[in-house]
């Protein structure tokens, strides 16, 4: 993986992190995620003129992908309704990169090395062990797990769906300015259907960060699009679900959760993996 390929992904992880964050603590997330997918709209059409229409075959693309980045979105924000951030956000990103290395080393045909399988186990390893730090009465929310795992599904397909739309859009700019306008408009249409009849009243706070949001995520989706088109999709998965990390250290500075022993060593396997990513060949 060429080395400004590696650092903008981690940049795309670190993204990642801040805005979960923000869907996470906000008590109004339906509208925080309805104005995050309207900000977007405004960022799509802007962009538009500057980017190429992609061609007609990676349509069908943009559209698989938009139903499943909307059907993440939908599940986040459930998930993140009955579990806390550090036992969803690890769990749900912790399950994508085993299934995007399977899917495409089984069915792309890609190839990793040795080195670059020990570390894509190593991030997974780590990112799904940190579930386990934390209580057993944590552990025994069934439903939480399922969302969350869930969730992870819909982030494998979609990243596997994006690697191959991208690759045959021949442009990872237009691929990507045309995804999120098609998703974000989905997304509000959804949002504004669940919210008929109500008139929800939207704090200043839920609005800044709901921009904030669109904004962040918008910048981190389009590196991680562009980056699978230089690198194997396996790879580009794993370094991006290192966000987990990010939102452990978050919680623990920002948030004071606490940070014990196990957790601290679930972040070692995580960053091992991450290392042996970038050293290997």
């Amino acid at each position: 993986m060429p080395f400004e390929v590696f650092l903008l992904v981690i940049a795309a992880a670190i993204v990642h992190a801040l805005w979960n964050t923000l869907v996470k603590t906000d008590g109004d997330r339906l509208s925080l995620i309805k104005i995050m997918s309207a900000t977007q709209i405004v960022v799509s059409i802007a962009l538009i003129p500057l980017v190429d229409i992609p061609p007609a075959a990676s349509w069908l693309y943009i559209a698989a992908s938009a139903a499943l980045n909307t059907g993440y979105m939908l599940l986040l924000r459930k998930a993140y309704a009955v579990g806390d951030l550090s036992l969803i956000y690890p769990l749900a990103r912790g399950v994508a990169p085993l299934l995007v290395a399977l899917t495409s080393i089984a069915l792309l045909g890609e190839s990793l090395t040795l080195t670059n399988k020990v570390a894509v186990l190593l991030i997974a390893l780590g990112i799904i062990s940190l579930t386990l730090t934390r209580s057993s009465s944590g552990m025994a929310d069934t439903r939480a797990i399922m969302l969350a795992l869930a969730t992870g599904t819909c982030t494998a397909a979609y990243t596997v769906v994006d690697g191959l739309g991208a690759r045959t859009a021949g442009s990872a700019h237009g691929y990507m300015v045309w995804l999120s306008l098609v998703t974000s408009v989905l997304i509000v249409g959804i949002v504004h259907a669940q919210q008929r009849g109500q008139r929800p009243t939207i704090s200043p706070r839920t609005s800044r960060a709901g921009i904030a949001a669109g904004i962040m995520s918008y910048g981190g989706s389009w590196i991680v699009i562009w980056a699978m088109t230089k690198a194997p999709l396996a790879l580009v998965s794993a370094l991006r679900e290192t966000g987990v990390v990010f939102a452990v250290m978050i919680g623990a500075l920002v948030l004071k959760e606490a940070v014990n022993l196990r957790r601290l060593a679930s972040i070692a396997t995580t960053l091992t993996g991450t290392t042996m990513l970038k050293l290997g060949r």
